[in-house]
């Protein structure tokens, strides 16, 4: 009897997640590519202080390392630093409609903000100023990945409050417990159970914790500084992130190695430019020289001079050729991936504008502008903000500022702090452009200043003031009237 039976599919079975992720397939090619689950701190720290130290061997002693840190401080600071401005409006019932600004009022915060700004106010050593500070800080994110400031309540300036930056090195990131209130301490950061920094374990001053000028480290245990003391300003790359760390650690490696590279160049270089000769002779020791080097005998050849050798000496010379031909496009491709790495233009990085188009120099330039406005607001919210809130509310306490406590959240809310802003890269397209725009409604003035790091009243303010001037000069500026278009002069009907 013959039972029946079912047909064998005989094609074969797909493999299971063929349609997942490639890049998280094992094979022999992402052998090397190890990918651990990890938190945030746990990378962090074991490799922070590695990563601040080497940051810093590069700034000191790499040429392009160092030009990062200038393009960064050039372009996110200015010569003129962050531009304070006060824009409180007048309240109902002094007299003032509703919105109008509170002219006198913002006089008085500006003025005495341009006071307290001086260096020996603003900072505790006196040394320091505001755009100073400016300056230092961003120079610490990049190169440091973190900055330190703490607040000084009662400073010995007409204030009573003033500043003092501290390294990172401060804060201990080896102390790592748990502390008896049920918070976490995290590389000398205490926080909450929502991760919140509620204080700071530095290490007791005044001086460096590892400076050692004949008296050794002077680390002498920890001291408890709560949060509200302490502005630490870093710029996490996760949610969870306790700790910063050094803008330049993705390009480290390739940076070193550049140098390294240029070293090595610059030597065979050198070498293949030092042309020499080798006597060589049957015995190896017929021949004496008129000096010695290592035992060696050396002749000393002057141009035009006749020299006779012993029989049996030859000269060989040696030409130690070193082909560079490659040199300059590997040179150029590992600068351009450090300057992708660091979000600037190659162009800024390599001060090399051979062979760039207009074109090309206006989108790298757009780019790197554009990242360079996420550093001046973060600078804005984390460093310049908080501290005017502390020293207007300092100031309105101890009488500094003649103003009522409970104006303070007028004055507070209404500063408005503006980064320095960039010429145009094509001054008469852009500025038609701009013009363009304005007459159909796309930019209002205050976008167009805000492009230079202006506002419109401080344009129209100096505007005026020009025309004031000139008139009591006896002369007559031609201003235009702003957003319309120039009037055209009627060529004759031939």
């Amino acid at each position: 009897m013959i039972w029946p039976f079912k047909k064998q599919n005989k094609t074969k079975s797909k493999p299971r997640f063929a349609r997942s992720y490639t890049g998280a397939k094992a094979s022999r090619l992402l052998a090397d590519f190890l990918s651990p689950s990890s938190s945030a701190d746990k990378e962090i720290r074991p490799a922070l202080r590695t990563l601040r130290d080497r940051s810093r061997q590069l700034a000191r002693n790499e040429p392009y390392a160092n030009r990062a840190l200038q393009i960064f401080k050039t372009n996110v600071i200015g010569e003129a630093g962050l531009h304070f401005q006060s824009k409180a409006r007048n309240l109902p019932g002094n007299g003032e409609s509703l919105g109008s600004l509170d002219t006198s009022g913002n006089d008085i915060i500006e003025s005495n903000f341009r006071k307290w700004c001086r260096p020996e106010n603003y900072e505790v050593t006196g040394i320091h100023s505001w755009i100073d500070i400016q300056n230092l800080v961003v120079e610490g994110l990049v190169r440091d990945g973190e900055v330190l400031v703490r607040h000084i309540r009662n400073a010995y300036n007409p204030f009573g409050y003033a500043i003092q930056l501290l390294e990172p090195d401060f804060l201990d990131e080896e102390y790592n417990v748990k502390a008896e209130n049920g918070n976490r301490v995290v590389m000398g950061v205490e926080v909450n159970k929502v991760n919140k920094p509620v204080a700071y374990y530095m290490f007791n001053g005044p001086s460096h914790p590892y400076d050692d000028l004949s008296y050794g480290i002077t680390k002498s245990g920890h001291t408890r500084v709560p949060a509200s003391d302490v502005l630490h300003i870093y710029d996490p790359t996760r949610s969870q992130q306790t700790r910063g760390v050094p803008m330049f650690a993705p390009v480290m490696k390739a940076l070193h190695q550049l140098d390294g590279y240029l070293e090595a160049e610059l030597i065979a270089a050198r070498l293949a430019a030092a042309k020499s000769l080798f006597l060589v002779s049957p015995d190896g020791a017929a021949y004496d020289g008129d000096d010695f080097e290592d035992f060696a005998p050396i002749l000393d050849a002057e141009p035009g001079s006749i020299t006779q050798l012993k029989p049996g000496t030859e000269i060989q010379p040696w030409n130690p050729d070193h082909p560079m031909t490659a040199f300059k496009e590997f040179h150029a491709s590992v600068l351009r991936s450090v300057a992708s790495g660091l979000g600037i233009s190659f162009v800024s990085l390599s001060n090399n504008l051979e062979g760039v188009s207009y074109s090309s120099i206006r989108q790298g330039a757009t780019e790197e502008r554009d990242n360079l406005k996420v550093i001046q607001k973060f600078i804005i919210q984390h460093l310049a903000e908080p501290i005017f809130r502390e020293w207007l509310s300092i100031g309105i306490t101890k009488g500094t500022i003649p103003f009522p406590s409970n104006r303070f959240d007028k004055f507070a809310d209404a500063a408005v702090f503006k980064g320095r802003g960039w010429s145009p890269i094509d001054p008469q397209k852009e500025i038609k452009a701009w013009i363009e725009g304005m007459q159909n409604g796309i930019y209002s003035p205050a976008d167009i200043q805000a492009h230079f790091g202006r506002d419109p009243e401080t344009v129209f303010g100096q505007i005026e003031s020009d025309i004031q001037t000139a008139k009591s000069f006896g002369l007559d500026l031609k201003f235009s009237q702003l957003g319309t278009e120039p009037e055209t002069e009627q060529e004759p009907d031939e």
